[in-house]
């Protein structure tokens, strides 16, 4: 696997005793895709999530990204740039694995208004604008979606059958989901993406 991959790939592998299930927790910044039959869980706040998958084959995966905050709405921007690596990513490993293009299909959650902070750049719209967007230009269907709101989710995604299960938290027992996107954010306004993505 070339370092592109690997660096960005989710590692919290866990056995979830609700669904009987292997899973993984994909983290900002991170996606992680399967061929077997297995559980990718993630918790939004003004992230947004896609959640991909050949529907002939049950190739899939999922991914957890946010847009950095520089309110910039040029495709040349680092925001820009961000996000579309990320799908890139995304979409490239789902192929590389062997899904066809024309069978993707895309569920796409998150972009909430649940950090103070972020509101009045208003993050969640943005990334709720961006995922559709790109989808639409790449041709990928969007079957399902639940973005904006105020609440945070969390989103179980079992990719072998697309079956995808949101719980909106309407409250928060503690503030590990704003302090993980905080500080995502922060890194991603303060590190320029290296490297060019790789289209194939």
């Amino acid at each position: 696997m070339d370092i592109g991959y690997a660096e960005h790939l989710a590692g919290n592998h866990y056995f979830d005793p609700t669904f009987g299930s292997e899973a993984v927790k994909v983290l900002p910044g991170e996606y992680y895709v399967t061929t077997t039959d297995m559980l990718l869980v993630t918790v939004l706040g003004s992230c947004v999530s896609a959640c991909i998958r050949d529907k002939e084959k049950g190739i899939g995966g999922m991914n957890h990204f946010m847009l950095a905050d520089s309110g910039e709405a040029s495709p040349d921007s680092a925001s820009a740039r961000y996000g579309t690596y990320a799908m890139e990513i995304l979409i490239n490993h789902l192929l590389k694995l062997g899904a066809r293009r024309g069978s993707l299909d895309a569920k796409v959650f998150g972009g909430g208004r649940v950090m103070a902070s972020l509101s009045s750049s208003m993050v969640g719209e943005r990334n709720s604008t961006f995922v559709l967007d790109f989808l639409r230009t790449e041709g990928i269907s969007v079957s399902a979606q639940d973005l904006l709101d105020v609440h945070p989710r969390k989103v179980y995604f079992f990719p072998n059958t697309g079956r995808v299960l949101v719980k909106k938290l309407t409250r928060l027992h503690n503030d590990t989901l704003i302090r993980r996107e905080s500080a995502y954010a922060a890194r991603l306004t303060e590190t320029p993406i290296a490297g060019d993505i790789e289209l194939f």
